[in-house]
Order: C-alpha cells, then sequence, then structure tokens
C-alpha cells in the first residue's frame, strides 16, 4: 500500500489526512515503528488512530494516560482475588507448596492492560497511547521495553514477547517535553489545524447535507475565530458541532440572524471569558469577513 492508497482508505472512513500526515502513517507501517503525533488538542490526533484500525481493519486498543499512570493499569496485574479463592481451596484440599505457587502466578491469573493486550493479539491491532503527555515522565520508562523490543517483563513469568507487532500511535498535546528516549523510538509528526481547502473537506465528509454556501461561510467563520486570543481555540470536533447547529436551527446564511448565530457559539467557545470576548458584536464582524 503506498502512502496515497493510505490517505484514500483513511478518506472512505471520513478522515482527511494530509500529505504529511499520510506519509508519516504510511512509513510507521512500513518500517513497524511508532509514530508520534504531537499538536494541539483538537486537530484530530486521536481520530487518527480510530480511523487507522477501521482502514485496517483491525482492533482499536486504547490506553488512555493521566498522571500518576503506573504498570499495574497500562501493563498487567494479577488478579488477586481469585489467587486467593485458589489458595484458600488449595488449602482446603491439602495442597500446599510450589504447585500452588506455580499455578497463581500462571497466565490464567494474569490480567492484560492495554500495553500487554496489544501485544498478545493474532493479528496486530492498532493501540493508541493517548496523551501521552499527561502521563509522569517515570511512566514513559515502562514504554520503552514495549516500544523497542514489542515485550513485556513479567518477574514471575519471564519475558512476554510480541504475537505480533502492534500499529503504535502516540498523542501529545504538548503540556510538558517529552523524554528524548521516548522520540528516538518513534517516527514524529507534527498535526497543525487544517488550512481551509482541508478544513472544507472534513466539514463535507462529516455532514454530506449542508449547503455549499453555508460550508464555506463555516469554515471562514471558524477560522477568522481562532485568531482571536483566546484561552481554548475551537477544535474541528467543535467546527463539526457549530456546523450541526447552524443546520439544526435551519440557518442557510451566518449574516441573516447574529442573535442566534451568537447562541450558537456555545458549540466553540468552552470557557465563560472567551464566551464574554466573543461578543454579539464581534461574532457580527466576523461573520462579516466570512460572508
Amino acid at each position: 500500500m503506498t502512502w496515497t492508497n493510505l490517505q484514500t482508505a483513511l478518506a472512505a472512513h471520513d478522515y482527511v489526512a494530509s500529505n504529511d500526515l499520510a506519509v508519516a502513517l504510511h512509513l510507521a507501517l512500513t518500517l513497524e515503528r511508532p509514530v508520534l503525533l504531537e499538536g494541539a488538542a483538537g486537530v484530530g490526533k486521536t481520530d487518527v488512530a480510530r480511523t487507522l484500525s477501521l482502514a485496517q481493519d483491525t482492533q482499536l486498543i486504547r490506553l488512555q494516560c493521566y498522571e500518576g499512570l503506573d504498570a499495574s493499569q497500562a501493563i498487567y496485574e494479577w488478579n488477586y482475588q481469585r489467587q486467593l479463592l485458589t489458595i484458600r481451596s488449595a488449602a482446603e484440599d491439602g495442597e500446599t507448596g510450589q504447585s500452588v505457587e506455580d499455578r497463581i502466578f500462571s497466565r490464567d491469573f494474569l490480567l492484560e492492560r492495554p500495553l500487554l493486550a496489544a501485544i498478545t493479539q493474532d493479528k496486530p491491532p492498532v493501540l493508541l497511547i493517548d496523551e501521552i503527555d499527561r502521563a509522569d515522565e517515570e511512566f514513559e520508562a515502562y514504554l520503552l521495553e514495549v516500544l523497542s523490543d514489542y515485550q513485556v517483563s513479567v518477574p514471575e513469568l519471564g519475558t512476554i514477547t510480541a504475537t505480533s507487532k502492534p500499529i503504535v500511535v502516540l498523542t501529545s498535546n504538548g503540556t510538558r517535553d517529552l523524554s528524548d528516549a521516548l522520540r528516538r523510538r518513534c517516527l514524529y509528526t507534527y498535526v497543525d489545524y487544517p488550512d481551509r481547502g482541508t478544513e472544507l473537506a472534513i466539514l463535507k465528509a462529516r455532514c454530506p447535507d449542508v449547503e455549499a454556501r453555508l460550508a464555506e461561510q463555516i469554515i471562514g467563520f471558524v477560522q477568522k475565530l481562532r485568531e482571536e486570543e483566546l484561552e481554548k481555540t475551537p477544535g474541528i470536533a467543535e467546527m463539526l458541532d457549530f456546523a450541526g447547529a447552524l443546520m439544526g436551527l435551519g440557518i442557510a446564511d451566518l449574516t441573516d440572524s447574529p442573535a442566534v448565530l451568537h447562541s450558537t457559539l456555545t458549540t466553540l467557545l468552552k470557557t465563560q471569558s472567551d464566551q464574554a470576548q466573543v461578543t454579539p458584536e464581534v461574532a457580527a464582524r466576523i461573520a462579516g469577513k466570512a460572508a
């Protein structure tokens, strides 16, 4: 599959990928390397992994990162309750010693979390490690073994190597610097807000019933709005919500009803200060430029 074929496959599932992103994903598949997607929140990084799994007709396994995430939540843990029940049952039957220990520390008692589950599938899944920048720096060390050798070390069992190599997509919103060791193991691309043509294509793919003139106005309005000094810049998902709101209200032209237009900005502006900043007058001015 060429990168243009991959771009077409993603488009078939309503994801409009830029040339740079399509090439990066193609190289990740060809070289069997993880790909790190960095960019502002709301530009569609997470959706890349979801759509890639559809295009590859494979399972999506997601690890949502957060502060305090550790190996037991991300890689594996033992089924302690089942182990205790087995120990009690063995004791009642007079069974003790090494045989019981060997049984309770077997694969049957191992609970696979996303990282381990991703390397034990018969068919390579897409492993999404979402918002890796939200996890602690210490957690990155757990990832290195998985991303370098596609294996997990379990002290009681030894090393579990990959049945198949997962397609690994990491995303970062840039809230903290990632380690050099992690970056070296990944291909890298920066995902920016789409240009006008790309965002218009996204809107038409996701909302095929939108009128051409309204679609042009929506994209123009959202892109002009992003130029304002906002706390939370609206992303692609917010743009699609905005389009849905306008279509649901039967608005065919953004300049027809400034009051109604301003009321729909709840889909785009997600903080009180941003809503206070974009007054009806400001919204009308932006709509006029977008018309």
